[in-house]
Formats: structure tokens, sequence, C-alpha cells
């Protein structure tokens, strides 16, 4: 049986090693975050020095029918493989909504892209895509823990 998403779930694809938040398998390369709401995550990875930027552009995917975790689970697939085209490495599910249209039941998921780099500035299309292939970069692990080094702090655990 799939793991229960709901609003506020954070799902990470390429989860950097340095930081040690509990996540459990989703679909292909994503994982779930959990214990964290996004706020206390991304309180989390600014203290290591590193940004986890939110995208305002929203991601939506809708079925027919009524909630039901493998229907959720499908709708996300195709909400995670739009987020991956453009090469961010997160993805915040922001609402889950039945609705009906002439008795008919649907819902609607919408989510927000986010994206974990060790700069405060978003890297373009180009230099994430380099970055999710490995290619003429760091691994995020390697630079989140010189970021952490320079400023002197520790790279948080979920324990604190």
């Amino acid at each position: 049986m799939p793991k229960e998403v709901q609003a506020g779930t954070i799902l990470m694809s390429q989860w950097p090693v340095p930081f040690d938040f509990e996540s459990e398998p989703y679909s292909g390369q994503w994982s779930v975050v959990e214990g964290l709401d996004s706020i206390a995550l991304d309180r989390k990875i600014r203290a290591a020095g590193a940004n986890f930027f939110f995208i305002a552009s929203q991601v939506k995917a809708m079925f027919l029918g009524a909630p039901r975790a493998e229907k959720i689970k499908n709708a996300l697939t195709r909400i995670l493989g739009k987020v991956s085209e453009q090469h961010y490495n997160s993805v915040e599910v922001t609402g889950i909504v039945s609705k009906h249209f002439w008795g008919l039941p649907y819902v609607v998921i919408s989510a927000h892209p986010r994206h974990l780099q060790g700069t405060c500035y978003l890297d373009g299309a180009e230099a994430r895509r380099s970055l999710a292939a490995g290619q003429n970069c760091k691994s995020p692990s390697r630079t989140l823990r010189q970021i952490s080094r320079e400023n002197g702090a520790a790279i948080p655990s979920v324990a604190d």
C-alpha cells in the first residue's frame, strides 16, 4: 500500500548526504521526508548554510473518482515527472481537493517545485541539469559540506 500523502508533504529526489532527515521511498528516485514540515525543513537547511527555494509556479494533476492512495500516487507520479523535466530536486504538495462536476467526483492535486542548493541564487535550468547528471559539478553533498564548514555551522540532524 502506498504511503499516505497530504498537503504539506515534501518529496525529495537527490537527497544530499549530510542531511540526516528520515525519509521513506515513494516513487522511483523520489522519497517522502518524514517528521518535518516545510518550515522546519527550511530552518534546518538554512542553519547548514544552504537554501531551499520555493518555486511559485504551481503544478497540478487531476483524476476522476474518490481520493484513494493509489490514485493519489499515480497523479503525484505525473507531477513528479513534470518537476523532473525542470530539474528541481524536491516538491511540496500544497493541496489535495475533492470536487464534483455534475455529480461526477474528481480530485485535484496541486504542488510547488522546491530546490535545495548551496548558493543563494537559484541556478538556471542548464546548471540544474548538469548537477542532476553529475557533469562538471560538485555533488550537492560536497557543496553543502563546504558551505557549512566555511560558515562554521554544523550539519543538523533530525534530533536537533
